[in-house]
């Protein structure tokens, strides 16, 4: 059947999505941050925000895909809490399964003892990579086992879940049931003929066992209309288009518990101690949990937003969204996508020793350095390489040279020698070109007015390397700037020498404020060195304070002849490729010389 109308994720309550009117509302002509400011006052829970990585598996020690995805999240809580949204933000580890089960017996380890020491290791990844997060949920904690038993419960009491025979194939590595048309044919070691899995190339078995199953296909139709009624629910586009081709086929109904006999260390079966609760089922519930189900999860639920790899991509975009409408919960606003990163063009592995340490890296490069190369050079819709080269080339070059660079020059006792926040002269840069200003500097003030907006726009669609590139670009030409007018030269006896001179760093001073405040969900150490050393005070650090260049305005700036904060040092060291050189050649290496 068809829903007959869809509810709408609201901050204050559920309210149904009627028919669109054919008139706009008065608010669509306002830019979308003066919306934000509009609607607070409408709805003060409105302005809550809940944000998620997926919870990492627990079957081996993180690597840099983990790392990418709890850093994306951190950057989209960090901004919203920069809006002045009361934003939630959850990660945490997944511990149940037939996986973990194993790699415990291997370990020689009680399986909780073995996820504690694991989890923990995340933990600590995380703290290492200044990593915000709220809440940190791991399923083998007693609120989630009560919150998985009433979800099951929900969906048996509605008819939804029902005991049958399963056959089909199964692959432990994944933890995931595949049709055949997500199988093919493979060659293990040994040249034996084995069944893959075709997204994951990892091995499946044929399994047929009596167990509980979901009727998935009941909701092939409410998936379709609510992805066709709402174009932006999977971002990048790419995915989004990727789960509508796979709804156009048949959605069989889903196996959702192994046999006792086969899984133990899991949640069992609610009045079914022989069952245990499919380990997806089990962990997608985590989400709820985090948002206080069963009893007070409004608040939060209604305005949840995922972070996923693609590769469990199907987990959240088909099997979670399909749960949710069978236990008549609201469906997340967005799950944003992301793709996975190599090493040296290959695939990160064990056999091919190219597996990066993102811990050890984030001390050779720092927290924030880590965290801007990734922000940087990820790109979700596709793939991305990782080389040590990479991280230094880009971080010499954008935070050393072009972001440090300008501060050092604005901040110099040189051209700043009382070390204030100088004057602003309209006459030498009026609103109408005339004075010592050319068309090159107006073109700056644009971009950089603009920059929020745009900065804005790009964090919403998860595309923050855009915004890094539009903040870079607003650099590079901040330094242009101040080098087309070589401030150093001007005759600082001469008093109107000296004005020009001080509207030329008071300027870019503006300007590097802009960038601090808006690079803070990404480099927040980076961020509030700089910001200190312009004498920005923490409550003049949220996106309402993004008012660039009052003076230019006819407004009055509230740093103007303010004192600047001490000198604490370059704003980013440069990095040598000293250590990097030192580093043996990978298996990966060794293997492309031998060719």
């Amino acid at each position: 059947m068809r829903f007959p109308f869809l509810f709408v994720a609201r901050g204050c309550k559920a309210v149904p999505r009627l028919q669109q009117s054919q008139f706009p509302s008065p608010l669509s002509a306002l830019p979308r941050y003066q919306r934000i400011s509009v609607l607070a006052h409408l709805c003060k829970d409105e302005r809550s925000y809940f944000i998620t990585t997926p919870i990492f598996y627990v079957n081996a020690s993180p690597h840099l895909g983990h790392l990418y995805s709890a850093v994306i999240a951190d950057c989209l809580h960090r901004y919203k809490l920069l809006q002045g949204f009361n934003s939630k933000f959850a990660t945490g580890t997944d511990e149940h399964g037939l996986k973990i089960q194993q790699a415990a017996e291997a370990a020689g380890k009680d399986p909780l003892t073995f996820c504690t020491d694991v989890s923990e290791r995340f933990k600590h990844l995380f703290s290492s990579c200044n990593i915000s997060y709220t809440d940190y949920i791991r399923t083998t904690e007693q609120r989630h086992r009560q919150a998985v038993e009433h979800f099951w419960s929900v969906l048996w009491n509605k008819g939804l879940i029902y005991k049958g025979s399963y056959e089909g194939w199964y692959s432990t590595q994944d933890e995931s049931f595949l049709t055949p048309l997500q199988v093919g044919d493979a060659v293990d070691s040994s040249g034996k003929q084995i069944k893959v899995s075709l997204e994951s190339g990892h091995q499946v078995e044929w399994m047929k066992e009596e167990n509980y199953l979901f009727r998935l296909s009941a909701f092939q139709t409410q998936l379709l209309d609510w992805l066709k009624g709402n174009p932006q629910a999977i971002q990048p586009e790419r995915f989004y288009q990727t789960v509508l081709q796979w709804l156009q086929h048949d959605t069989p109904d889903l196996s959702v518990s192994r046999q006792r006999s086969r899984l133990q260390w899991g949640i069992s079966v609610p009045n079914d101690p022989e069952q245990t609760i499919y380990v997806w089922l089990d962990a997608l519930v985590n989400y709820l949990t985090v948002a206080g189900y069963p009893d007070k999860h409004d608040q939060w639920w209604n305005v949840a937003h995922h972070i996923v790899g693609k590769d469990i991509l199907t987990f959240h975009a088909i099997y979670w969204p399909a749960f949710l409408l069978g236990a008549g919960l609201p469906l997340p606003q967005t799950i944003y996508v992301h793709s996975h990163w190599t090493s040296g063009g290959r695939k990160m592995s064990k056999s091919l020793g190219n597996v990066v340490d993102p811990l050890q890296r984030s001390q050779m490069f720092t927290t924030d350095g880590m965290r801007y190369f990734l922000l940087r050079q990820g790109v979700p819709d596709s793939d991305c390489d990782y080389t040590d080269r990479k991280v230094i080339r880009l971080l010499n070059a954008e935070l050393t040279d072009s972001l440090g660079g300008l501060l050092n020059r604005c901040v110099a006792p040189a051209l700043n020698p009382t070390q204030v926040y100088p004057s602003f002269c309209p006459e030498f840069f009026p609103r109408e070109q005339g004075g010592r200003a050319v068309a090159e500097d107006y073109h700056m003030l644009d971009a950089v007015k603009n920059l929020p907006a745009v900065v804005e726009q790009h964090f919403e669609s998860i595309h923050v390397y855009k915004a890094l590139e539009a903040i870079t670009v607003c650099v590079r030409q901040t330094n242009a700037f101040v080098q087309r007018h070589t401030p150093w030269k001007l005759d600082k006896s001469n008093s109107e020498e000296q004005r020009w001179l001080d509207t030329i760093i008071h300027v870019s001073l503006e300007c590097l404020r802009i960038y601090g405040t808006l690079l803070q969900p990404i480099v927040p150490e980076i961020s509030d060195k700089l910001l200190s050393r312009l004498g920005v005070q923490s409550g003049e650090r949220s996106w309402a304070t993004l008012n660039f260049l009052p003076r230019y305005q006819g407004m009055d700036c509230p740093f103007e002849g303010r004192a600047l904060g001490s000198d604490s040092g370059v704003l980013f060291s440069r990095l040598e490729n000293e250590n990097v050189d030192k580093q043996k050649p990978t298996k990966a290496q060794k293997a492309a010389k031998q060719k």
